[in-house]
């Protein structure tokens, strides 16, 4: 992801930190929502110009986030161990069910830039020309703030599928990093919103947009934070393995929310081996809990 970094921000040894008046500040009115919104917008833009952070990797994340809260609003339950198993452990030929095709749709969603033809990718079952319309929602000509053209996007897409909560912020997600000069959608409505909000119009959803965001990006903000940490721990133990593609595997989980030792490019236990030593090196961390089937991530 490509950012502009500001003249004034230095290299840091930690990421800037949310200011406190923005947290802790409840907003009633649109006018103090909005306020706050773009502050936290503009101060996630400026964690996310720091090389620091492992750009892929916090997508990756933000996506499986996200896909449980679509997951939620679609009346099912599954939690984000039973996602990650649902992408993770299928084999050539399996079908990943509706909670795992929710997953895989925000995962394809944030591997590249945005466009229509990635959106696709995404969103498969959707015409590339129905995606273009819907993500130039509302009326044309004149500036639309970021908020309220994700939300006028959002708003447009529920209109026409009812149904189709995850497809609609997806799209929201993209306008909104399009209208923020973002190269890749970031994961951020969905985590902030309530099953109800969905059903808002008007004014009334642009209001509980600009309050997701306030909420989500927060969140967004520490995740960055910690994976900036653990990012440069496994970097730094990365040089003390010596395993041939122990690189490349370094690398996928540089990149990759969890990761199968059968995906990294090794044999299966030289593979095994890496991760358990990684583990004692505390660069990355076992997600299942599982003496089998494990998956591992940073």
């Amino acid at each position: 992801m490509t950012f502009a970094r500001p003249d004034n921000i230095s290299d840091l040894d930690t990421l800037p930190r949310m200011p406190a008046w923005v947290t802790s500040r409840r907003a009633e009115t649109t006018e103090d929502v909005a306020f706050l919104s773009g502050a936290v917008l503009n101060h996630l833009h400026v964690v996310l110009g720091h090389e620091e952070v492992p750009h892929a990797l916090l997508r990756d994340r933000l996506a499986l986030r996200t896909a449980e809260a679509c997951v939620a609003f679609s009346g099912r339950s599954e939690w984000t161990g039973e996602l990650r198993d649902a992408v993770h452990l299928m084999r050539p030929g399996d079908l990943p069910g509706p909670a795992g095709e929710v997953l895989l749709a925000w995962r394809h969603a944030v591997e590249r830039p945005v466009s229509v033809k990635a959106l696709g990718r995404a969103l498969p079952s959707v015409a590339p020309g129905r995606l273009a319309a819907w993500l130039d929602a509302g009326p044309r000509g004149g500036w639309r703030a970021p908020v309220t053209r994700a939300a006028m996007v959002l708003e447009a897409v529920l209109a026409d599928e009812r149904r189709a909560e995850a497809a609609a912020l997806i799209l929201a997600d993209a306008a909104l990093a399009q209208a923020l000069g973002w190269t890749h959608l970031v994961p951020l409505l969905a985590a902030g919103l309530k099953r109800a909000d969905l059903r808002k119009r008007g004014d009334d959803l642009r209001f509980v947009c600009h309050r997701a965001l306030v909420l989500s990006v927060g969140e967004a903000v520490r995740l960055a934070a910690d994976l900036a940490r653990r990012a440069a721990h496994l970097k730094a133990v990365a040089t003390k393995l010596r395993a041939k593609g122990a690189g490349e595997a370094v690398e996928m989980f540089l990149t990759r929310d969890a990761v199968a030792p059968s995906a990294l490019p090794l044999p299966d236990r030289a593979a095994r081996r890496l991760c358990d030593r990684l583990v004692d090196l505390g660069a990355v961390r076992e997600l299942t809990g599982r003496d089998t089937f494990r998956l591992y991530g940073v």
